[in-house]
């Protein structure tokens, strides 16, 4: 059985496949020298951290340019800021050379990428709408600091001298809130990679930083239970949900982790409500089918999986599951079309092969169950389940001593049954 699916994890898989600083081709390299006029209120740490923001916006805007004027992208029609939005969390910037003498802070900065990974990245990315809405909700809330810091240093400027508090205190507050949009970025970076340690530390400085930043919880939870920490990431969804009730993603989030905690009645809800939000979420219908397929609602669970295969017609473990569904009713031949169905998106899955062979098995048709068999052993040698049933389907076409000897292989991977037979003197197929 497919464990249920973690939305972002999906996407991060993607990302560790994609992630754009990879050499894997050539590279692209764009670099920026930068001053920033500091206030009386800074000191070298706040006109560095104004000034990275300032100049990785410049540099992602000279990425976007390029990307739309030079690769694949321009036939996407993606606006500019779309693709900032969407690449700002991957392409780190690299801060080369800086000099600070108490008036002016000057930095030399780079940002270097793959644009043939990238391109791939933005095209990936870009198909998970909830996903892509976040991420520029997030460069809005980068934009949207950075014009208020500069109001703010018109205000205090305009005011030297004089006494500003509350004007000092928003200054303060803004550059906490810049700095912790660049930690919500090294998190997505370092989740992309597959570093989800290090990801909930870089998350959880963006919350140190700013308490009320919904994307920041929702992406350590996912970070959490990537490790397999569901009731922290539960917690987590729990805020993000408090803080914006209307993000789909946190409802199926929440509803994954109640389901990987064996909670399937808990998590039902959280799809609903997810559904309820974004009806075209292929996921949440997914994950509400496996979680009805687990509480043995089996009829529910297929018009889940189908409606997530309507949205989505490339979901393999949608197809796999279907397939388990209508097994377990005991409809072996609509089983055997969705394995095939899956196993035409992902030949590779050994397990669909094998559930496959099991309903050829349950037809008594042993030789295709056969073939079946041995393409789940070739795909994964350690199958145990899929050396015995091929050892019963053998017995059955009366190969007896080919039998025996899967019988005897599964009994070494350790599978129980195998091993009571071969403690039997006499064996009944």
């Amino acid at each position: 059985m497919k464990s249920i699916l973690i939305r972002l994890s999906l996407i991060s898989c993607l990302l560790v496949s994609m992630i754009p600083g990879q050499a894997f081709g050539e590279t692209k390299t764009f670099t920026k020298e930068y001053i920033y006029q500091a206030t009386a209120q800074d000191n070298k740490n706040t006109s560095r951290t104004i000034a990275l923001r300032e100049v990785k916006q410049i540099l992602l805007d000279e990425l976007g340019e390029y990307l739309l004027n030079e690769t694949a992208v321009k036939n996407a029609q993606i606006p500019k800021d779309r693709i900032a939005a969407l690449t700002a969390g991957v392409v780190p910037t690299q801060l080369v050379e800086e000099k600070w003498d108490e008036k002016t802070y000057s930095l030399q900065a780079k940002i270097t990428a793959d644009p043939d990974h990238l391109t791939s990245f933005i095209d990936a990315l870009g198909k998970d709408v909830q996903k892509t809405t976040e991420l520029e909700e997030v460069k809005k809330l980068n934009d949207d600091l950075l014009k208020e810091n500069k109001k703010l240093r018109e205000e205090l400027a305009a005011a030297e001298g004089k006494k500003q508090p509350k004007t000092l205190a928003d200054y303060n507050k803004n550059i906490k809130e810049l700095d912790s949009v660049e930690w919500f970025e090294q998190g997505f970076a370092t989740a992309a990679s597959g570093n989800f340690s290090d990801a909930v530390t870089a998350y959880t400085k963006a919350i140190e930083n700013n308490p009320q930043f919904a994307a920041a919880y929702r992406n350590r939870g996912i970070a959490y239970a990537n490790i397999g920490k569901h009731n922290q990431a539960i917690l987590d969804y729990n805020k993000a949900i408090k803080i914006n009730p209307k993000q789909a993603a946190a409802y199926n989030n929440r509803g994954t982790a109640y389901g990987n905690l064996g909670k399937f009645s808990q998590a039902i809800p959280d799809f609903n409500k997810a559904i309820q939000l974004y009806p075209q979420d292929a996921e949440a219908h997914y994950n509400r089918g496996l979680s009805y397929e687990q509480l043995g609602n089996y009829n529910q669970a297929i018009k889940n999986y189908n409606k997530s295969i309507e949205i989505n017609p490339k979901h393999a473990n949608a197809y796999h599951n279907l397939g388990v569904a209508y097994y377990k009713l005991g409809n072996f031949n609509q089983a055997i079309i969705s394995f095939n169905e899956a196993i035409k998106i992902n030949p590779q899955d050994a397990e669909t092969h094998y559930n496959k062979g099991l309903s050829y098995l349950s037809l008594e048709n042993y030789q295709q169950a056969i073939l079946d068999f041995n393409e789940a052993i070739k795909l994964n040698p350690q199958l145990a389940d899929a050396y015995f049933k091929r050892g019963i389907s053998l017995a059955n076409v009366g190969e007896k001593e080919k039998a025996f000897d899967d019988v005897r292989i599964s009994a070494k991977l350790g599978h129980k049954k195998a091993q009571e037979i071969l403690k039997k003197e006499k064996v009944e197929w």
